[in-house]
C-alpha cells in the first residue's frame, strides 16, 4: 500500500512526517530542520518561496510575505480581531491557495527524503474548524496535488502522540491545545483503542501570535523616542521587526529570566536596546492566558465530567512552553498537566500516526470526533429542530420526515441552521434549498432531510421527495465562515442565559400553531354541520373559540391560558368531530356505490 503523509498544517510552523519501517518519523527539509515556518513569499517576479526562505525574504519585502494564513482560511479577512499585515487581494492570492503552497513545500521535504512520489495524505486541524474552514483545508491539500484521506482533529492527534491509546484502562484525558494562532480544548475517553471525543471548546482567533503583537507594542512604547508614532501606524517593515523580537524574546523567556532586546537603527537611524524580564511578559500575557480558562471549563461542563474526574492534562502547541501557561493550566486542571511529549511536534506526530493506521503500516485505533455546534432546519412557526446535536460523535448520520404545513403547496423551504437557540432567527444559516413536490392536502407530502459529518467533519445535506424520490443536495456555501468564535462563545452563553426564555417562546409557539390550526378547522366544521347542532352547542363551541381568540392577541403570552382553552375548546367540539367523521364514511361509501 503506498505512503500516507502525516501534516500537521499550523499557523506558524508546520510539520510533515510518514510511518517508516513501522516507527512514525518527522521529517527534516534541506537545513535539517523538521519545523517548517507557515510562512510564502510572492515576489513582484512571480516566484515563490516557503519556509525559512519566506522569512528570510519578509525583512525587506513584509507586505508580499503572508504568515498566519491559517488565521484566514475558510473565513472572510474581515472576520475577527486581527488584522494582517498584508493584503491577499492585492497579492492575487486567496488563503487557500497559500495554504496550498505550504503543503506542496512539505510534499516537496518528504519526497525528496524518502525519494519518492507521494499522494496521499492525512492533514490535522484544530477541533474548533467549523465546515467551511475543513472544507478549506481539504481543498488547499487538493491543490498541493494530495488525496487528503482524513482531516484528524489536533487533539485527538495529540493524544496519539503521547501514548495515550496504550492505556489499559478506561481514562478521561484533557488536552490543551494553544498554538500560535488556535487555540481548543478537548475532553476525550480513551478504552481499549477507542479514542472518544466527549466535548470540545476553543477559539480559532487565539494565539501565540497575539503575545506576539501585544509585547511588540510593548516594546516600541519603551523605546521613548522623540518624534516616533504610535505603534499602530508604524510603517509595515517596522511592527514585523518587532513582532520578530518579541517572539524571540518570548521563547528565550521559556527557560530565562531576562532576555534582551536588541534592534539596531529601528527609527531614524536610532537603535533600541533593553531587557525585558519573564516577570514584564507574564503581567502583558495573563490576560491572554486567562482567556483559555472559560474554554476549559465549558468542554467539562459539555462532557459532564468535573476536574476530579480527569486522569491526565496534556499540554500541545509551542505556547504551552511558557511557565504562565503551565502554572495556568495546572490551576485549572488542579494537577500538573503531562509534558513528556515535544508541544511543537505532537500534532504532527499524531498526524503521521493515523496516517500510519489508514495505510496500514500501523495497528488500529479508532479515532471519535464531534461536532462543536448543534445543526438543525427551521420548522414551521420558525422554530429551530435540531437533528444532529452538538457534541455528536463524528462520523454521524441523522434524519426526519417533514411535510406541508398548508394545503396546495408546491415545495418547501429548507433552511439549514447551526446554533443552541430555540427560535431558528437566534442561530445562523447556513444555506437553503426547496424541495418541489406535488400539491395536495395539508399533511400529505412527505420530505425525508438527512444530515451527515463525515470523519473529516465535513457537513452534506440531502433532501428527498418521499413520492417523486427526487434528491437534492445542499452544496454548504461560505455563509459558515461569518461565524467567528467570540459570536460562538457568545451563542452559547447566551443559550444559557436565555434557557428559560427560549424555552418559554418555544412552548408558546407551539401552543400558538395548535391554537391556530384548531380555529379554522373549528369554524369549518360550524358552517358544514351546525345546523345540526343545538343552540347552546353551537354557542358554547362560539365561546371556547373566543377566549381562544382573545389570548392569541392578547399583549401578554400566558401558555398555560392558552392551552387550557385550547383543551376546553377541543372537549367542546368532540361532538362535532364525530359528525364529521361519520358524515366523511358516509360519503365514501356512497362513492363506492356501498350505500
Amino acid at each position: 500500500m503506498s505512503l500516507i503523509l502525516g501534516i500537521d498544517l499550523g499557523t506558524t510552523h508546520s510539520l510533515v512526517g510518514v510511518v517508516d519501517s513501522g516507527f512514525p518519523i518527522l521529517l527534516a527539509d534541506g537545513e535539517g530542520q523538521r519545523l517548517t515556518p507557515s510562512a510564502v513569499h510572492f515576489s513582484a517576479a512571480g516566484q515563490v518561496q516557503v519556509g525559512r526562505a519566506a522569512l528570510r525574504a519578509r525583512a525587506a519585502d513584509p507586505a508580499r510575505t503572508v504568515t498566519s494564513v491559517k488565521r484566514l482560511l475558510g473565513r472572510r479577512e474581515s472576520e475577527g480581531d486581527w488584522r494582517p499585515p498584508y493584503d491577499l487581494r492585492a497579492l492575487s492570492v486567496t488563503p487557500i491557495e497559500v495554504s496550498a503552497a505550504i503543503l506542496q513545500h512539505l510534499r516537496d521535504i518528504a519526497e525528496r527524503a524518502l525519494e519518492q512520489t507521494i499522494t496521499r495524505a492525512v492533514i490535522t486541524v484544530p477541533a474548533y474548524f467549523n465546515d467551511a474552514q475543513r472544507n478549506a483545508t481539504k481543498k488547499a491539500g487538493e491543490l498541493a496535488g494530495l488525496t487528503v484521506e482524513r482531516i484528524v482533529s489536533e487533539p485527538t492527534a495529540a493524544a496519539l502522540a503521547y501514548g495515550l491509546d496504550k492505556l489499559s484502562e478506561r481514562s478521561k484525558i484533557a488536552v490543551y491545545d494553544l498554538g500560535g494562532g488556535t487555540f481548543d480544548v478537548s475532553i476525550l475517553e480513551l478504552r481499549e483503542g477507542l479514542f472518544q471525543v466527549l466535548s470540545t471548546a476553543g477559539d480559532t482567533q487565539l494565539g501565540g501570535d497575539d503575545v506576539d503583537r501585544l509585547l511588540a507594542e510593548w516594546i516600541w512604547q519603551r523605546a521613548d523616542f522623540p518624534t516616533a508614532l504610535d505603534y499602530q501606524v508604524l510603517p509595515t517593515s517596522i511592527q514585523v521587526r518587532l513582532v520578530e523580537a518579541a517572539e524571540q524574546a518570548k521563547r528565550r523567556l521559556s527557560t530565562d529570566d531576562t532576555a534582551e532586546i536588541s534592534l539596531p537603527f529601528i527609527w531614524e537611524q536610532r537603535s533600541l536596546q533593553l531587557v525585558l524580564s519573564r516577570e514584564d511578559l507574564e503581567k502583558l500575557a495573563l490576560p491572554w492566558v486567562v482567556r483559555t480558562r472559560q474554554h476549559c471549563l465549558r468542554a467539562l461542563s459539555d462532557a459532564r465530567l468535573s476536574v476530579a474526574e480527569l486522569d491526565q492534562v496534556v499540554l500541545v502547541g509551542g505556547s504551552t512552553r511558557m511557565p504562565l501557561v503551565r502554572r495556568q493550566v495546572a490551576e485549572i486542571f488542579g494537577r500538573e498537566p503531562n509534558i513528556s511529549q515535544n508541544p511543537d511536534e505532537a500534532v504532527a506526530l499524531g498526524a503521521v500516526i493515523q496516517a500510519g493506521i489508514l495505510a496500514g503500516t500501523l495497528r488500529n485505533v479508532l479515532l471519535l470526533d464531534v461536532t462543536p455546534l448543534s445543526l438543525g432546519i427551521e420548522t414551521f412557526g420558525g422554530l429551530m429542530n435540531v437533528i444532529i446535536p452538538r457534541n455528536t460523535t463524528i462520523p454521524c448520520k441523522a434524519g426526519e420526515m417533514f411535510t406541508n404545513a398548508v394545503s396546495n403547496q408546491q415545495e418547501m423551504l429548507i433552511r439549514v441552521l447551526q446554533g443552541e437557540r430555540e427560535l431558528a432567527n437566534d442561530n445562523w444559516e447556513l444555506g437553503r434549498i426547496s424541495v418541489p413536490f406535488p400539491a395536495g392536502p395539508k399533511g400529505s407530502a412527505r420530505v425525508g432531510v438527512q444530515f451527515s459529518i463525515d470523519a473529516n467533519g465535513i457537513f452534506h445535506v440531502l433532501a428527498r421527495d418521499t413520492t417523486t424520490q427526487r434528491d437534492v443536495i445542499l452544496e454548504i456555501q461560505n455563509t459558515a465562515v461569518d461565524v467567528a468564535d467570540e459570536k460562538v462563545e457568545r451563542m452559547i452563553s447566551e443559550s444559557i442565559d436565555h434557557a428559560f426564555e427560549d424555552m418559554n417562546e418555544r412552548i408558546w409557539t407551539e401552543a400558538r400553531l395548535k391554537a391556530e390550526e384548531l380555529l379554522p378547522a373549528v369554524d369549518q366544521a360550524l358552517d358544514q354541520l351546525g345546523a345540526e347542532l343545538s343552540s347552546e352547542e353551537v354557542q358554547l363551541i362560539r365561546t371556547c373559540a373566543a377566549q381562544v381568540k382573545n389570548l392569541l392577541h392578547a399583549p401578554e403570552h400566558n401558555v398555560k391560558a392558552l392551552k387550557a382553552a385550547t383543551q376546553t375548546l377541543d372537549e367542546a367540539t368532540q361532538q362535532l368531530a364525530v359528525m364529521l367523521v361519520d358524515k366523511a364514511m358516509e360519503e365514501s361509501l356512497q362513492r363506492r356505490g356501498i350505500l
